[in-house]
């Protein structure tokens, strides 16, 4: 018994010692692999504190930008939710690393990687000397910076006004921090101060400056839209406080997860709104014996706001245009493509979409028939994709970029997603 209970004893003391060698070593092994953040990434972090550290008080704000609330198959596929990509996730989204990947591969200039970033890495506007190593870890899938967090927007305390594309926000180093409070609570944390510019299209105009005509202007004209911003439909309106620890519990706040058009039943309901933001066609034509020839009329109405998405570049539009016979057989069609392809995306000044509201893009077109047949209808299909579909020599290059099958896989799996059209709109008329 007493040898029994010795030799118990001894297994008992083996399995401590070999559990905590176990434990030890994973110890060790895990402080090994998380690496403490470069100097250069504490010196940013010195202005732009990091969104976690906000958590703290303002919890359910954060909740919203990181999409922690939001947990659905397109975001933990995409990075995105309700057809919006997410503030939150403006580096960790594989359809960003994707497309930065591709443009990269086309050789832009220092100024205009700068220039990409500037909007995806507000703090790269205050340390552009760092923009190079933020592109390359973007790359390599492995961030360690934040790309648009609280204080990339709470620290604007000004844009430019320039009637040009893209209006420059103005980012003030510093403690204090900027928003739309006329008496922001006192913290041991950091100074408040209310800006008017939080109350202003020409805030958002900043980073999505072709949604409105005129980026300069604080409130949206028109008779429809009249006094509405963009936050009050893409920051959902609510009740509550800001913290989650103190402060006002009847202030207006707005969500912090910017959707797009699948806002509560906003676009749905409103029969207005609808006829003035979705584009439509109209057909002016003539016909001969051996041709169709006319313009296709593009128009969206006095609603300033343009329509799909929120990308100011990289959207591509297709106008299909197809004659038929009095059987509906196809005689003739053509598609016109209208959009930057990559190694054109920030060289120069950057165009007009080819959607914006309030203007008329007037396409012009001729198609020729077969001899001896009869055209009876021309029908015109407008459809649009959220990133341009990269020629086969650019797409291969990026691919072969790529360190494994499984990312190759990824990257193919979202250009087959974004670079798919959807139809806008559709017009037929007899002739």
């Amino acid at each position: 018994m007493r040898r029994t209970q010795r030799l118990m004893a001894g297994l008992f003391v083996l399995l401590v010692i070999a559990v905590h060698a176990f434990y030890h070593e994973r110890a060790i092994a895990q402080k090994g692999d998380t690496q403490a953040p470069a100097e250069w990434v504490a010196d940013i972090e010195k202005v732009f504190i990091r969104s976690e550290d906000c958590k703290q008080c303002h919890d359910r704000h954060y909740e919203e930008w990181k999409g922690v609330r939001e947990q659905t198959p397109d975001l933990k596929t995409f990075g995105r939710v309700d057809a919006a990509l997410l503030h939150g996730t403006s580096l960790e989204s594989p359809v960003f690393r994707t497309v930065l990947g591709l443009w990269m591969q086309t050789n832009p200039t220092v100024q205009e990687r700068q220039r990409c970033l500037s909007c995806h890495v507000p703090s790269t506007t205050v340390f552009p000397q760092h923009a190079e190593k933020i592109a390359s870890q973007v790359l390599a899938g492995k961030p360690q910076v934040e790309g648009i967090g609280c204080a990339s927007c709470h620290l604007i305390k000004s844009v430019e006004a320039t009637p040009m594309p893209p209006p420059t926000f103005k980012i003030e180093p510093g403690k204090t921090i900027y928003g739309p409070y006329a008496d922001p609570e006192e913290n041991l944390v950091h100074p408040a101060v209310q800006s008017e510019l939080f109350r202003g299209a020409n805030y958002c105009a900043s980073c999505h400056f072709d949604k409105v005509k005129d980026v300069t202007q604080k409130d949206l004209p028109g008779e429809i839209l009249q006094g509405t911003i963009c936050q009050d439909c893409h920051m959902e309106p609510s009740t509550g406080s800001s913290t989650s620890k103190r402060g006002a519990m009847t202030r207006s706040i707005g969500r912090h997860w910017f959707r797009g058009v699948v806002i509560p039943g906003t676009l749905l309901k409103n029969r207005n709104l609808q006829a003035e933001w979705m584009p439509r066609v109209d057909l002016e034509t003539k016909k001969s014996d051996f041709a169709v020839e006319g313009t296709a009329l593009v128009k969206v109405g006095s609603l300033p706001h343009s329509f799909p998405d929120g990308d100011p570049v990289l959207k591509q539009f297709l106008l299909a245009i197809t004659v038929k016979d009095a059987q509906g057989r196809v005689l003739a069609q053509e598609t016109k493509q209208f959009g930057l392809p990559y190694d054109k995306i920030l060289r120069g000044p950057i165009p007009d979409p080819f959607i914006k509201g309030g203007n008329t893009r007037k396409v012009p077109f001729s198609l020729t028939v077969p001899a001896g047949s009869a055209a009876a209808l021309v029908e015109a299909v407008l459809s649009y994709a959220l990133i341009p579909t990269p020629e086969p020599a650019l797409k291969d290059k990026y691919l072969a970029s790529l360190g494994s099958d499984k990312e190759r896989d990824g990257a193919k799996k979202i250009l087959d997603e974004y670079t798919q059209p959807r139809v806008l709109t559709y017009r037929a008329k007899n002739l």
